[in-house]
């Protein structure tokens, strides 16, 4: 029995830090794309498509963190507690917030899916809850599980941090370049 819990422990605790590594990279294409950012002789299209599958890898990794989460017979994760954020104890106050972020999140990827169906407007408002979600999931990593004190776990908790900090300092103050007129044009 207890390699199993090893095993669960590993799922658990590798799929959260993925994701968390999986949703840094997400936020910062989801900025490269808004600024309109490509790298030499890419076409833009390349940063929106891998924006979009690193954000569908991102959802597979935090889908077995959350099934794994509720199968672990130590950790003691319900239904109600993946998707409600309640807290009233240190423990259970982290995993209100890694609901709140995936709830966030599942609006994101939500307006996504319907993002032809819905006004622009609209789809966009929702959109920047994932600026929202990042640091409450964060918050969550750093704070939940028997990572959270680790050594290498504050030095991938400050990298995340610190490239989405700059990644949003550019984007607020970076120039957003205008759409080609055209569409074949690729500058």
């Amino acid at each position: 029995m207890r390699s199993l819990r090893n095993a669960d422990w590993y799922l658990i605790s590798g799929s959260g830090v993925v994701t968390l590594i999986l949703f840094t990279t997400v936020v910062l294409l989801g900025v490269a794309t808004a600024n309109r950012w490509r790298p030499a002789r890419v076409p833009r299209f390349v940063t929106l498509g891998l924006h979009r599958n690193v954000a569908l890898l991102a959802v597979a990794f935090l889908g077995l963190h959350v099934v794994t989460s509720m199968l672990d017979v130590y950790a003691h994760v319900g239904l109600a507690q993946i998707f409600v954020p309640m807290g009233t104890t240190h423990y259970s106050a982290f995993l209100g917030l890694g609901a709140l972020s995936l709830d966030l999140f599942l609006a994101v990827v939500a307006t996504s899916l319907l993002r032809d169906r819905l006004s622009q407007r609209l789809w966009k408002g929702v959109h920047w809850l994932g600026y929202a979600s990042w640091p409450v999931a964060l918050a969550h990593s750093a704070g939940i599980g028997t990572d959270a004190s680790a050594g290498w776990f504050a030095d991938v908790a400050a990298a995340c941090g610190a490239a989405v900090g700059a990644a949003i300092v550019w984007r607020l103050l970076g120039r957003r370049r205008p759409y080609p007129k055209y569409l074949g044009t690729t500058s």
